[in-house]
């Protein structure tokens, strides 16, 4: 028996409503924010992320582990190549470093590595 129904994960960053405006739009989710705090919501899942504003925010440094990633999400794509414009125009850059070939690498409007994978 599950003692919660669903995670929601909290991420640091140095502007709580631009980073959850970026998600929302991106995964079409619902947005609230207030002073210092984001959450976007999945209407029908109730799935949600957090955004948490945090003074001298200093991104993660990936690949390397100087200043680790910590966490990072996974976004289910049908097409790559269809994907990345629209999550470029959101705000997002695609990392130089890319490892493979079924996901690509961009990092949020704070510097948080998250990918685009083939679904």
């Amino acid at each position: 028996m599950a003692i919660a129904r669903y995670p929601s994960f909290v991420i640091d960053c140095p502007d709580a409503e631009a980073l959850a405006t970026f998600y929302g739009s991106l995964l079409g989710w619902d947005v609230k924010t207030s002073d210092g705090w984001g959450e976007i919501r999945d209407t029908e899942t109730g799935n949600c992320i957090c955004f948490q504003q945090v003074e001298d925010y200093t991104p993660p440094q990936w690949p390397g582990q100087d200043v680790p990633q910590q966490i990072h999400l996974d976004v289910m794509v049908q097409d790559l190549d269809e994907a990345e414009p629209g999550v470029i125009a959101l705000g997002a850059t695609r990392h130089g470093h890319q490892p493979g070939t079924s996901f690509r690498v961009f990092l949020d409007p704070a510097g948080h590595p998250f990918c685009l994978c083939v679904d």
